[in-house]
């Protein structure tokens, strides 16, 4: 495993990191997200993402017991506010940034975590607002640096404008994938010129990039796609012609001697600011696949030939 800095902290994580999105304390049986954690752990991942909202605080809960046992600088942790926990709670008001940070330290049995993130933009409190209060969780130890997810660039260099004044932002977290390039067009370099590293989530589509489903064919009874929990947020890799041309795919991994899996994680990572792609994991064969991607050196020919296999299915715009 390889580690890269996160942004301008002093924290290094893991290439691959290991994230609890429908999975952990909801969509995976206990025994088995414990496995996944642990195996993780083995294979050098030290990067773990959650946030309040997966399973309703069930993953920080999950978590706060299967890393119990472990010593707490052994691992960075991250975790998220800002979606609907109930009809109370939601946003990043100054409020509700001091309520949920203590709420997830609790579900999570630590005194800090190492990246508290904004899970969104919060369109209904001022900014100032949300960045002094945060500022104000990093100042108290609760937390050692601060991200954001799903960012605008404007919103972005609106935070950094206030910096000094209060803590800077150090990661953004996108969607990134081979289908998936919206980060490209001005995320990506405002945070590269800013000290701002990428820890991209669906790096696989969903899985759909590790070839598992095939054009015609119905999802495998194991899969992700067909749990009633977690298939819904895969309607937009559903369509046979995209997965035809994923299926493109397989014959430039298997000339790399590397899974379809390995192929889309060492893409992004092919972008140095991106500081770790973050997988879900179900099995802890999973686990291993993912974590042997870290490493693995994509030329300009495999760059092309991906390019040729998917190109009609990228989405660099949103409004497409």
């Amino acid at each position: 495993m390889r580690y890269r800095q996160l942004g301008d902290s002093d924290l290094e994580v893991s290439e691959i990191s290991l994230g609890s999105w429908l999975t952990y304390g909801g969509g995976v049986a206990r025994d088995n997200a414990q496995a996944c954690v642990d195996r993780a752990f083995e294979v050098g991942i030290n990067f773990i993402d959650t946030a309040n909202v997966y399973a309703r605080g069930g993953a920080e809960e999950f978590l706060g017991e299967a890393l119990a046992s472990r010593p707490r600088e052994s691992y960075v942790l991250a975790t998220k506010l800002y979606f609907p926990m109930d009809d109370e709670n939601r946003g990043l008001s100054r409020a509700q940034v001091l309520k949920q940070i203590d709420l997830s330290l609790a579900r999570l049995r630590v005194e800090y975590v190492d990246l508290y993130q904004c899970h969104r933009y919060d369109q209904q409190t001022p900014l100032e607002e949300t960045m002094e209060a945060l500022t104000e969780v990093v100042r108290a130890g609760k937390a050692r640096y601060l991200g954001f997810s799903e960012w605008t660039a404007p919103q972005i260099r609106a935070a950094l404008d206030m910096v000094p004044d209060v803590e800077k932002f150090v990661s953004s977290q996108p969607q990134y994938s081979i289908l998936w390039r919206v980060p490209e067009v001005d995320v990506i370099p405002l945070c590269r010129e800013n000290g701002i590293s990428q820890i991209v989530w669906s790096p696989l589509a969903q899985g759909v990039l590790a070839g598992k489903y095939k054009p015609g064919q119905p999802p495998p009874s194991d899969s992700r796609m067909a749990s009633q929990a977690m298939g819904w947020a895969m309607n937009r890799f559903r369509s046979d012609d995209l997965l035809a041309a994923v299926e493109r795919l397989r014959p430039i991994a298997d000339g790399l001697g590397i899974t379809m899996a390995q192929l889309a994680l060492a893409w992004v990572l092919r972008e140095p600011n991106v500081a770790s792609a973050i997988v879900g994991a179900s099995r802890p064969e999973q686990v291993d696949d993912n974590a042997a991607a870290s490493g693995i050196e994509l030329d300009d020919a495999t760059l092309a030939a991906i390019d040729e296999a998917v190109g009609e299915f990228v989405v660099y715009d949103t409004a497409r």
